[in-house]
């Protein structure tokens, strides 16, 4: 029986198997669909052990909770088509479910995976999963919290999972979700300026001036009209840049787009060399302590402003407080679907293509 690929399509859909494997197994079955599944379901370990080396970054993220704890799971495979195969997500939730109730608490680097492999038979339908479907599979990580009141959800069919829990007051579950929306949305770095050491604060401030002494355009003006004399008295500058310099200071605003590159560099260049003098500056501290603090701002979930805000200015922590004054997050936990990892590009096209015609 030629085997078409409508055929190989209808079997991958339904398993969500490679390719290659759906055309070896309808070959191997003469066209018989069912036959094909359990052909499929029967490859075993050895096919797993041989994907172990090749990318997935694909996936899905899924949650579970009780009363007061609440996991998010994160399950890669190969493709994003495999991503959302029935077969696989619900091997996912498994993964979440069975975190739930394991005692590991999990980590965003992985760990305790190995041990919650253990689990709830979780390797062996890895294993199972893994030859049904013709794709590596890879349990990546998951992240358990607690607190009295908690809730996540799930972005863009799972590509982002946050989870959210709080101390302070029950039956919030619903502000807590608008919460862990907020955190899918904007990726904050922490809950509040608290939680950030001083040591990162001083760092942030130093790539803040250094980027400013780099970009002399944004200096305050008495700083750049005096790195300006300085460069055309001490001939840093070319006759042809002073000369653009006399013809058009009457309007800084536009200075540099009359400007070579060459001055820019030359002025970004005695700006770091006077460095020590420049930070000294009070207008030039408060511009970058303005930058800090927006930064700062952009990073901590308790001061970033709250995605539902009617007024648009309305912070997280106002929006909790008008909830609940007693309400404190305690904990927040995002992953995104293969972040950090390297991706393949997938051409679906192209690949059936190519299995099509045998290569």
């Amino acid at each position: 029986m030629a085997i078409t690929a409508g055929m190989v399509k209808e079997l991958r859909e339904m398993t969500g198997a490679g390719m290659m494997d759906c055309k070896k197994a309808l070959t191997e079955t003469n066209g018989d669909m069912e036959a094909a599944v359990e052909v499929l379901r029967k490859s075993g370990a050895a096919k797993m052990e041989k994907k172990a080396s090749r990318i997935a970054a694909e996936g899905i993220a899924r949650v579970a909770k009780n009363n007061n704890e609440v996991v998010v799971a994160e399950v890669n495979s190969e493709t994003d088509f495999v991503a959302k195969n029935e077969l696989f997500q619900s091997f996912v939730q498994l993964v979440a479910d069975t975190a739930l109730t394991s005692g590991l608490n999990g980590g965003k680097n992985g760990e305790d995976v190995e041990a919650l492999l253990e689990m709830n038979g979780l390797k062996d339908e890895l294993i199972e999963k893994t030859a049904t479907i013709g794709e590596k599979l890879s349990v990546r990580r998951f992240e358990k919290i607690s607190g009295e009141c908690v809730a996540s959800y799930l972005h863009a069919g799972g590509k982002i999972g946050v989870i959210v829990a709080a101390d302070g007051a029950t039956g919030v579950e619903e502000a807590l979700t608008n919460v862990a929306m907020q955190v899918a949305a904007m990726k904050p770095e922490y809950i509040s300026r608290a939680d950030i050491a001083q040591a990162e604060i001083d760092k942030m401030r130093e790539i803040i001036v250094d980027s400013s002494l780099n970009d002399p355009a944004s200096l305050p003006k008495p700083i750049l009209n005096a790195l300006i004399s300085k460069a055309c008295t001490e001939k840093v500058w070319s006759d042809e840049d002073i000369a653009i310099y006399e013809e058009k200071k009457s309007n800084m605003n536009y200075l540099f787009n009359f400007l070579s590159k060459e001055a820019a560099a030359s002025l970004a260049a005695l700006a770091m060399a006077d460095k020590a003098n420049i930070v000294e500056n009070k207008i030039f501290n408060g511009a970058i302590e303005g930058r800090v603090s927006k930064q700062l701002k952009d990073i901590c979930l308790l001061d970033q402003t709250y995605v539902k805000a009617e007024d648009g200015k309305q912070t997280v922590a106002a929006y909790l407080k008008s909830v609940n004054s007693a309400l404190v997050i305690k904990n927040v936990v995002r992953f995104e679907v293969g972040e950090g990892m390297e991706k393949k590009e997938e051409n679906f096209a192209e690949e059936v293509a190519k299995q099509m015609a045998g290569n």
